[in-house]
């Protein structure tokens, strides 16, 4: 019955997010707070039911009850608990609880929300509510994750090995979080449209209302995708943290889409400018997000990270997308040439700096999503099959992204309306020439020949110098006594010590991801106990290999000596190739030997033999330098997002802003 408790809660969600829309529609076309407050209810209460039917599947996962086909595909009784409850959103039909989970929280959050004026809010109310309904129907009608076996099968099938990792499990929670909360931002748009505001009041109030929401969402999807980037570093076991693969870009995307949000809402809440610009951007973030969804489930890619789904499923995902997206856009071309207005501001300012950070974070954005949907395009064409790796990204992203990183330091310090170039130069000349100085520094001590791995160091000193100099600028470093200085740093709101953080946090990542990227050594040979394998400056000997059982595993444990040949003391870690018998699958364990900033990455591989016929075993190690700043920028990126979010003035400009507008 507990099961049943849990489909019945999913159906009620449905039937509450339709109460929603119809509920909203009416008291908006009325005017009626009667209407209004019963809409608010109806959110409230779908995302109580959702809740109630995830925490039930969960539940089901937990007690291993294998009645249930989700449970039974997905779950076995010797798994630790821990991968039992993840495995309630390791599947195709769970995760989908958990984005309608999401998706109906954020509503709820929404219709709560007391800064609003009642058109936009209950217009917003409604466009939530109707996505809901679309997502609720999509898993009652085609993914129902309640659905029976009879008769019950006496063991499961266990979940993929590769996905019983702790960073898996609190992946996907914080990848959805921020993948789906843009959904506020998309309705907040969709009402924005439909109230039709044209006077120049209303749109920084707007943009002020949607940028705590874009700001959380952001926030979240950075610590996501960072955990997913961590997972595939140390779990896959190819020594890398990031391959460009379809399903890794189907949230990169939304992310580069939701950044340039920020930056622009920044513009329209203090000028009143680029309306249709922040309005567009706010609808692409959540399309992008629902591609996404459509690209991980429909089958149309073969990755660890998707969701093996028949095309049907896909085809109806795909008409979700095309449903919401195309009216959203549909409406916005009707409504664009009433975006109009706000300051006017000079191309040297700091609403040109936003601007032009702008066009390189969507132009970026465009090329991975040409690179992602070119192969898909290019097969249901003609039939050909081809893949976009890599290299096509290095040519494209790489130099987009580069443009933008030079001109971000010099934006915070540019004035509003028109900025002083000569002046602000001036300020960036310390950070300017120790960033060039980090460069030459790399290009002399490492190799001569890595001119642009060199040019990337000082590119990634250049971001945390540049976001540096801006709190000094603010708080009068060097330029003060120091108890005055101590008094601007306390008074500095939180969003300007987030922007720093985030700032400098991006540019921690590029200096792990160029030298680790540009520097590492590897080496893989198969040897002997006692032999030794050397990468870069390290040294690796397999001590020995036995034979370990885990809770629902078996595997071959290899444990090895790190050295460093320069006499560092030595460290023992272990790499282990296990063998899952529910499933028949073989996975890797890779031992980490952190140094520092620096990993020594080992995998151990399949039994081999010597030259001289010894049992050996293949073992490739990695050098991988600077690697900790990899996951430490993009923490620190997110920590910022949290501080900005957590600034008072906007929640004091926003009563404000809700006056005046």
């Amino acid at each position: 019955m507990i099961v049943e408790t849990g489909a019945f809660a999913l159906i009620l969600a449905l039937v509450l997010a339709a109460l929603q829309t119809v509920l909203a529609v009416a008291g908006r076309l009325r005017r009626s707070p009667v209407l209004a407050g019963a809409a608010t209810g109806a959110a409230i209460g779908a995302a109580l039911a959702v809740a109630v039917a995830f925490a039930v599947l969960i539940q089901a996962f937990a007690g291993s009850d294998f009645s249930v086909s989700n449970v039974a595909a997905n779950s076995h009784t010797d798994k630790p608990m821990l991968y039992k409850v993840a495995g309630a959103w390791g599947s195709h039909e769970g995760s989908l609880v958990l984005w309608c989970l999401v998706l109906t929280g954020f509503g709820a959050a929404l219709a709560r929300a007391r800064n609003l004026p009642f058109g936009l809010k209950t217009s917003a109310v409604a466009a939530q509510g109707f996505l809901g309904l679309l997502f609720l129907a999509f898993a009652v009608f085609t993914s129902n994750p309640f659905a029976r076996l009879d008769p019950a099968p006496f063991q499961g099938a266990s979940l993929n090995p590769l996905l019983q990792d702790p960073a898996l499990a609190f992946h996907p929670p914080f990848l959805y979080a921020g993948y789906v909360g843009f959904s506020v931002c998309f309705s907040l748009a969709v009402a924005a449209l439909v109230e039709g505001r044209a006077n120049s009041a209303f749109w920084p109030a707007w943009g002020r209302w949607v940028r705590p929401w874009a700001l959380a969402s952001w926030a979240l999807l950075t610590a996501g995708i960072a955990l997913g980037a961590f997972w595939a570093y140390y779990e896959l076991g190819w020594g890398g943290w990031w391959f460009w693969d379809p399903v890794e870009n189907a949230s990169f995307m939304p992310w580069l889409a939701g950044a340039a949000l920020l930056h622009s809402a920044v513009v329209t809440e203090r000028r009143g400018a680029l309306a249709g610009w922040t309005t567009f951007l706010a609808l692409l973030a959540f399309t992008l997000s629902m591609l996404g969804a459509f690209l991980v489930r429909s089958g149309v890619l073969t990755s660890v990270h998707a969701f093996a789904v028949d095309p049907e499923r896909g085809l109806m995902l795909l008409a979700i997308l095309g449903l919401t997206g195309g009216a959203a856009f549909g409406l916005f071309a009707w409504r664009a040439p009433q975006l109009k207005g706000g300051g006017m501001f000079a191309p040297v300012s700091r609403e040109g700096a936003l601007v032009l950070n702008n066009l390189f974070l969507t132009a970026a954005c465009a090329t991975v999503l040409l690179g992602t949907l070119y192969p898909l395009i290019l097969e249901a064409a003609n039939g050909s099959t081809i893949s976009v790796g890599p290299p096509y990204f290095a040519l494209t992203f790489v130099p987009l992204m580069a443009a933008a990183f030079v001109i971000l330091p010099a934006g915070p310090l540019l004035a509003w309306k028109r900025g002083d170039l000569p002046g602000v130069l001036q300020r960036l000349a310390v950070a300017a020439g120790l960033a060039v100085l980090a460069a030459l520094v790399a290009w002399a001590v490492f190799e001569p020949r890595k001119a642009l791995a060199a040019a990337g160091v000082g590119l990634g000193a250049w971001l945390i110098l540049g976001a540096l100099a801006e709190t000094a600028e603010r708080t009068r470093l060097f330029r003060a006594p120091v108890a005055e200085t101590l008094r601007r740093a306390r008074g500095l709101p939180l969003g300007a010590w987030g922007m720093t953080l985030a700032h400098a946090g991006l540019g921690v990542f590029v200096l792990g991801a160029v030298v680790e990227t540009s520097y590492r050594a590897e080496a893989a040979r198969p040897i002997a106990v006692g032999e030794v394998v050397e990468a870069g400056p390290w040294a690796v000997r397999l001590d020995g290999v036995q034979m370990v059982e885990g809770p629902n595993y078996l595997a071959e444990q290899g444990r090895l000596t790190v050295t460093r040949r320069s006499g560092a003391a030595p460290k023992t870690v272990t790499a282990e190739r296990r063998f899952f018998p529910a499933g028949g699958q073989t996975t890797t364990e890779v031992g980490l030997d952190f140094r520092g900033l620096d990993d020594v990455y080992v995998v151990l591989g399949e039994r081999a033999r010597t030259a001289a016929g010894e049992a050996a075993w293949n073992v490739r190690v990695w050098w991988n330098p600077w690697a900790r700043l990899i996951f430490f920028g993009p923490a620190l990126m997110a920590l910022g997002g949290v501080l900005s979010l957590m600034d008072r003035r906007l929640r004091l400009a926003v009563g404000r802003r809700r006056a005046a507008a």
